[in-house]
């Protein structure tokens, strides 16, 4: 029997109705990471994940100092950036952070009225509204400062026809694995400092017109060990949600205050991304070697009894370690990578929204056990 429950589709209509909505925001644009070595990460990425070769920027394009490589894979745009040389920002940033989050890019019809709407509201300025152009027309971009040395860069391409942004070539590439099924951001979540959550929380309230989705505090998200505190702030069509993490006080070390320490200060946690079919998703994902959280098979012995029914045979989504919890609009299906890189700050998630608008608050406690063995294995438990 089927519960009817279909697969979550954020459209541009407002269905948070305490978000203004004073810029709008259309939904993610490209999520930058500054990595040590951008042609093995891109590799990695469209082995493991199942990203496309997009674009690319570099030496051959007339750029000196770094290079860009864009991968796709349906509605989300990762591009991975190194420096060409040993001065420079983009290597303070990876000496200080790793590899790591340094542009969240949103798109927008009007990059120009983003950046005076947020920097009049109090948000420092990174970028003022800059026209680029090239021979496939033009596109605005404009940016701000959000926490640590995190950027929102606003993109408006109306004007433009090119594969990506004017600088940038077709990357052509015989090598093309198949897709995993990964559709779109769904949230991405910033960890950030001691009694910080609130300063964030409110600057996307203020600053982007975003709406408090849900908060959870030490009570919620806690083990016997570790602790922390999220609030999770959305635009008004929900297609862009920042949770935003703190930590809170515990017997040991959290898994914020890991980060924290690894990341030299506040950054992106995790990177969020919506499947139609998690099974198929992750089954993939782990024959192409990404590693997952490992959750306890008694996790599964009365997690029905708790959620109700799905769709899905409860086997496959126990062999997989995939975990399931419910809200009063449906249910979710989502699991966690481990660290993808070598300092244990940036993973991913893999959620399927079967209706629910939630965060898998009743999954917390075996998630947050889960990381901790991991810590433990680490010494920074």
């Amino acid at each position: 029997m089927s519960t009817g429950l279909k697969n979550v589709e954020y459209g541009l209509e407002k269905i948070f109705e305490g978000a203004e909505d004073f810029l709008p925001l259309n939904g993610t644009d490209y999520i930058e990471l500054y990595v040590g070595n951008a042609k093995q990460a891109a590799h990695y990425y469209r082995t493991a994940f199942g990203f496309q070769a997009h674009a690319y920027a570099g030496l051959e394009t007339g750029i000196k100092d770094r290079v860009s490589y864009v991968l796709k894979q349906d509605k989300i745009r990762l591009v991975l950036t190194t420096p060409l040389t040993k001065d420079g920002f983009i290597n303070e940033h990876l000496n200080k952070h790793g590899d790591g989050v340094r542009v969240v890019a949103i798109w927008v019809d009007d990059a120009t009225k983003a950046w005076e709407e947020t920097t009049s509201r109090g948000a420092k300025s990174f970028m003022e509204p800059t026209k680029e152009e090239d021979s496939n027309g033009h596109v605005v971009r404009s940016g701000i400062h959000t926490y640590g040395e995190t950027v929102h860069i606003f993109v408006e391409r109306k004007n433009y026809k090119g594969v990506f942004l004017p600088g940038f070539e077709k990357w052509e590439s015989s090598y093309q694995p198949e897709p995993v099924g990964l559709k779109y951001v769904d949230h991405m979540v910033g960890n950030v400092g001691w009694n910080e959550m609130n300063v964030w929380s409110e600057f996307y309230g203020k600053v982007m017109g975003f709406t408090q989705l849900v908060s959870f505090d030490d009570k919620d998200i806690s083990t016997d060990f570790t602790a922390l505190m999220s609030k999770v702030m959305t635009n008004g069509n929900g297609r862009i949600k920042f949770p935003i993490n703190e930590p809170a006080e515990g017997k040991k070390k959290s898994q914020v205050e890991e980060y924290l320490d690894f990341y030299n200060g506040p950054g992106v946690q995790h990177i969020a991304i919506a499947t139609d079919n998690i099974i198929h998703t992750v089954t993939e994902l782990q024959k192409r070697g990404v590693d997952f959280l490992y959750v306890p098979s008694t996790y599964y012995d009365e997690v029905l009894d708790r959620v109700g029914e799905i769709d899905e045979d409860l086997a496959p989504l126990k062999e997989l370690g995939i975990l399931i919890d419910r809200d009063d609009e449906g249910y979710l299906l989502q699991i966690f990578t481990k660290p993808v890189s070598d300092r244990p700050t940036l993973f991913f998630e893999i959620i399927q929204r079967k209706g629910a608008q939630s965060f898998g608050k009743g999954n917390f406690k075996a998630l947050f056990e889960s990381i901790e063995r991991e810590q433990e294995a680490r010494g920074t438990l």
